[in-house]
């Protein structure tokens, strides 16, 4: 069995309306579904991706309204880095980003753009030499060359990453690819996780930080994780099914909560692929309490919504 790099990455906002806009009309994302943290149905859960939603670009968030500033610590990623096209996009982002009035980190020989996003959330772009397909959406101001690709990598605090290699690598089947980097790799896609040094100020999760990195796997192997964790003696949720796709959620000995998630059957179960993003989607449980939900969720209009009357 083979992860297949990073499935998704989730993460708390304090202000959904202007997460909207700067992951989708900035960064150039579709929102691909509005749906609801199905642990806590109070709040959203938005995630954004590529043209189709494929994992491997989602790039999700949970809505807690008014959250104070998250503080990323040990046992946290505290960086999320995206795949380009070639160092003309980089230099594309760059400007875009600079002209768009987002504080841009650019060394010289550095081969990647820093930015954060209006909370604080670290994030870096650099060229894709995987040779992984992209996966991109579609923007009127961002040409497909381009626009960005899916996960690269995350990067994450860690007092002891050798313990936490030792899991990735005997359990997770990862390869240490770098002095504390580990890439899980499958037959589609790969991904890393790289630990830096912990800071001493404890982290605090919150507006702007990360809550778990899931890694992929498909619908047949997805049992087989579940069968392997509890074969090792570590603790898990058990597989839960998210209704999208189905989970598997544990620390590793750093305290960075993983999943394990599958590829199927996606948002287009909700919806056709022209329409995702449009509409709140409820897994069936809660379809019942739809009208109550609804009335405790922040209105978002569909980002796309003015591009016809644009072009």
């Amino acid at each position: 069995m083979q992860l297949q790099g990073i499935h998704h990455i989730s993460a708390i906002t304090g202000d959904a309306q202007r997460n909207l806009d700067f992951y989708t009309r900035v960064l150039g994302l579709r929102l691909v579904a509005k749906t609801v943290n199905q642990d806590d149905p109070s709040v959203y859960h938005l995630f954004y991706a590529d043209e189709e939603g494929h994992a491997g670009s989602e790039m999700t968030f949970f809505e807690y309204p008014h959250a104070i500033p998250g503080r990323p610590g040990a046992g946290m990623v505290h960086r999320i880095v995206w795949r380009v096209g070639s160092s003309e996009a980089l230099d594309f982002w760059a400007e875009r980003l600079d002209l768009l009035e987002v504080p841009v980190t650019r060394e010289a020989g550095a081969g990647s753009v820093r930015f954060s996003d209006p909370e604080g959330l670290d994030h870096e772009l650099v060229v894709n030499t995987t040779g992984d397909a992209p996966l991109a959406a579609e923007h009127p101001e961002i040409p497909q060359a381009h626009a960005l690709q899916g996960f690269e990598g995350v990067r994450a605090y860690a007092h002891d990453p050798a313990q936490s290699g030792a899991l990735l690598e005997r359990i997770l089947g990862a390869e240490k690819t770098g002095e504390a980097t580990w890439t899980l790799r499958g037959d589609a896609r790969g991904g890393w996780i790289a630990y830096d040094p912990a800071p001493e100020e404890r982290g605090r999760q919150s507006g702007g930080s990360v809550h778990h990195v899931a890694w992929g796997t498909n619908v047949a192997e997805h049992p087989r994780w579940q069968e392997r964790f509890e074969e090792a003696g570590l603790p898990t949720s058990g597989i839960i099914d998210r209704t999208y796709f189905k989970s598997i959620y544990f620390r590793e000995p750093s305290g960075v909560l993983f999943e394990i998630a599958d590829d199927a059957p996606g948002f287009t179960i909700d919806s056709p692929v022209e329409e995702l993003g449009r509409k709140i989607i409820l897994p069936p449980q809660l379809e019942d309490r739809r009208e109550q939900l609804e009335a405790r969720l922040t209105p978002l209009a569909d980002p796309r919504a003015g591009w016809a009357a644009k072009a």
